[in-house]
């Protein structure tokens, strides 16, 4: 008899977790969500389980044991010393180094200056770059790399814009 109250009560057990399960599927349905695998979804379990100052030590750990950071790229400006780069590297080269290209006329076909000063600078709006062909002279870059200031002048030139190098 005792048998068979622990083979009813496994076969309740059983029916409840398939119910638990249903509900889930039927929760991540509604939500749009992509089921996981088994293993996956413990860990998901485990982890929705932590304070946010656990959640903050795990993040560490796994950082320091994959050897990545969480910090989003940052989109260096055109003529901008990389992230790395010291400053102090630019200064030892000498003041050559670094030059300043400005557009002193935006030439007859506007449209083609305007995509080659978006291309040149990738932050620059549309709006930026029109008004830059309109109120010249414009700085297009500041303090850039010689070989970067000369890639400037010939996409400017090519889209028959007229272009100084200070």
């Amino acid at each position: 008899m005792a048998d068979d109250k622990t083979q009813e009560e496994v076969k309740e057990e059983v029916k409840a977790e398939e119910a638990k399960e249903e509900v889930k599927e039927t929760k991540q349905e509604k939500k749009g969500t992509k089921a996981v695998s088994g293993k996956v979804g413990k860990l998901v379990d485990e982890i929705s389980t932590l304070s946010v100052l656990e959640l903050s030590e795990l993040v560490t750990a796994l950082q320091d044991k994959l050897g990545v950071t969480a910090q989003a790229p940052v989109m260096a400006a055109s003529g901008a010393a990389p992230a790395g780069e010291a400053p102090a590297e630019g200064a030892a080269q000498g003041g050559a180094a670094t030059q300043t290209v400005l557009i002193t006329n935006a030439g007859g076909n506007k449209i083609a200056v305007i995509k080659a000063l978006r291309e040149i600078n990738q932050n620059l709006t549309l709006v930026d770059a029109k008004n830059m062909t309109e109120q010249v002279p414009a700085e297009v870059l500041k303090d850039a790399k010689a070989e970067d200031a000369k890639s400037a002048v010939e996409k400017l030139k090519a889209a028959g814009a007229t272009v100084e190098v200070k």
